[in-house]
């Protein structure tokens, strides 16, 4: 899962000779927009009441008449969500959350008591989510569970978007991570499908807001919210000890080079341990998404139980990448049809409604299914913020050594995409700790020099006005990128400063309230003195010349790849 690329939606024919496009229409008087669709001949497909638009098909010459008719705040092109090549896919496998920490061993874990007697339940250790935000859903709900970061999305500005997950994925990846159900205890009710406990129910998590409503993201966002976890990681109630990446772009830039990749090797160096989607691209693909490509993170392929409770005939999933012999998932973790939390009315939730539960298996509607080396990765994740309770001086490396050891073998999979075999951490918790000599990983160290378009690979966000996409040297700010520079304070752990700039611009606060991190600007001032509602940048500037008042689609990160799949 994660969500897709977004590319920009082929042209139809609503009647002969007259070409349509599909296209979202922001509203700020939804009669008004109706009306307006109407006048200009389209029609209405979809409500998108979470983000104040519709989905529409229009004539062609119909489109400059809707742009300035009253009550349209915007007009962008629609985008795609595939997985793998597949819409969202929601097949007729139920895998409960239940099922995944039975399967995993978790449950069992959960019987186990920490150092200072607690049950081992993530209770203490940080997760950064580095994601399309983390909704307030049952399940993620109660004090200190989940702390927002700064909003480094495209929707910042908007005070009822901020933070806030539009696109559906991040909430998902968030409640298997450490979900868990008002009053339930781990390992008693928890064993109820009914009941909702994430891997690792009492973790805290780090909400990174990175991608808007239709997944719209530049890596550069991406490197900087990894930046700022590395430089926040021991804030005050934080203890970031893990971040999970569902995602990943297509480079093919040498993982020694690559940013992204220098960024999360930088991140692990300072001691937090990364888990990585290894893409949906199948088992004819060769090279895994980057930055799973660096050998020092955990590289995550998913796991297909084939409908059965015994692990003996499980194989790797077809939608995970295969990868090759120098790099490929460390191990793999339930990926198929993994049922988590739903984020009503985002874009997932609307545009894919066979995701969604029977009325009669899910009578409150709370839960969403999908499949993916997303979900795989939200597993370990989890499993390794459990780790992380029982012995809390664990470095990284030793970590990846306890989950590859314990991994269970995988007789019927392709012995390259399985990696090590099954996470079981069951057996993890119980095997010694290895010696940090013997655990410590021994490749090249990467320098991040690489360029920053080579880090996008083919995913690039558009100016929906001109088609402009951001390509090169640049970052989301239009500043310029001095690999070294940026390479250097990365490396050192220096990235953001104290009050919020990384890269030469302001980008946030440089402090909390009531659990936020505090400060909306972006810039050394304010993007506009108008709201950004999931559709509108306006009145600011980038590389010296004026956005629209309109969006900037994400026309892909459709060569980007959140985790299971293209993002756009």
């Amino acid at each position: 899962m994660l969500a897709g690329a977004t590319a920009l939606a082929p042209t139809a024919t609503a009647s002969p000779g007259v070409p349509s496009a599909q296209v979202i229409v922001g509203y700020d008087d939804a009669a008004g927009a109706r009306s307006a669709v109407a006048a200009a001949g389209g029609t209405v497909e979809r409500e998108l009441g979470l983000v104040d638009s519709l989905l529409v098909s229009v004539p062609s010459d119909g489109l400059k008449k809707l742009l300035t008719a009253p009550g349209v705040r915007s007009v962008t092109p629609d985008g795609k969500v595939t997985m793998t090549g597949r819409t969202w896919l929601a097949d007729a496998q139920n895998t409960s959350i239940s099922g995944v920490t039975k399967m995993t061993g978790a449950q069992d874990v959960w019987k186990g008591r920490d150092a200072k007697g607690q049950p081992l339940t993530g209770k203490g250790v940080g997760v950064a989510v580095i994601d399309s935000g983390i909704a307030p859903a049952t399940g993620l709900s109660g004090t200190g569970k989940v702390v927002n970061g700064p909003d480094l999305s495209l929707e910042s500005q908007a005070t009822n978007l901020r933070t806030l997950d539009t696109f559906g994925h991040g909430t998902h990846m968030a409640g298997i991570v450490a979900g868990r159900d008002p009053g339930v205890v781990a390992g008693q009710e928890s064993a109820d499908p009914t009941k909702f406990v994430g891997m690792a129910p009492d973790a805290t998590l780090l909400n990174m807001k990175v991608a808007a409503t239709d997944g719209a993201v530049d890596v550069s966002q991406v490197i900087a919210a990894i930046d700022w976890v590395v430089v926040h990681r021991n804030d005050p109630g934080l203890n970031i000890r893990v971040i999970n990446l569902s995602f990943g772009t297509d480079s093919t830039q040498d993982p020694r080079l690559d940013p992204l990749s220098h960024a999360v090797e930088a991140a692990w160096r300072k001691g937090i341990v990364v888990v990585v989607a290894v893409g949906n691209d199948g088992a004819a693909a060769t090279r895994v998404s980057m930055p799973a490509a660096n050998p020092y993170v955990i590289a995550v392929g998913a796991a297909d139980h084939k409908g059965t409770e015994s692990k003996v005939d499980d194989v790797v999933a077809d939608f995970s990448t295969k990868g090759n012999a120098t790099r490929h998932a460390d191990l793999v973790a339930p990926g198929r049809s993994i049922i988590s939390l739903r984020t009503p009315n985002s874009f997932l939730d609307t545009m894919y409604p066979t995701g969604r539960l029977a009325t009669t298996v899910d009578p409150s509607q709370r839960y969403f299914k999908g499949s993916g080396t997303s979900q795989a990765t939200a597993v370990v994740s989890g499993a390794a913020a459990l780790l992380l309770q029982q012995r809390p001086t664990l470095t990284p490396d030793q970590v990846k050594k306890l989950l590859m050891l314990s991994a269970d073998p995988m007789p019927q999979a392709d012995p390259v995409s399985r990696g090590a075999g099954q996470l079981n951490i069951r057996t993890a918790a119980a095997l010694p700790t290895p010696l940090v000599a013997t655990a410590q990983q021994k490749f090249a160290a990467s320098t991040g020099l690489g360029t920053l378009e080579g880090a996008r690979g083919t995913a690039h966000v558009v100016d929906p006005d001109t088609g402009t996409e951001l390509t090169g040297e640049r970052d989301i700010m239009g500043e310029a990128w001095n690999a070294a520079a940026w390479s250097a304070s990365c490396t050192a752990g220096t990235a953001w400063t104290t009050t919020g700039q990384w890269n030469g611009r302001t980008w946030s606060g440089s402090g909390w309230a009531t659990g936020t991190w505090t400060g909306t600007n972006w810039t050394s001032r304010t993007w506009s003195s108008r709201t950004w509602s999931g559709a509108t940048w306006t009145g600011t500037t980038w590389s010296s010349r004026t956005w629209s008042s309109r969006t900037w689609s994400g026309r892909t990160w459709s060569g980007g790849y959140w985790s299971g799949s293209h993002w756009g």
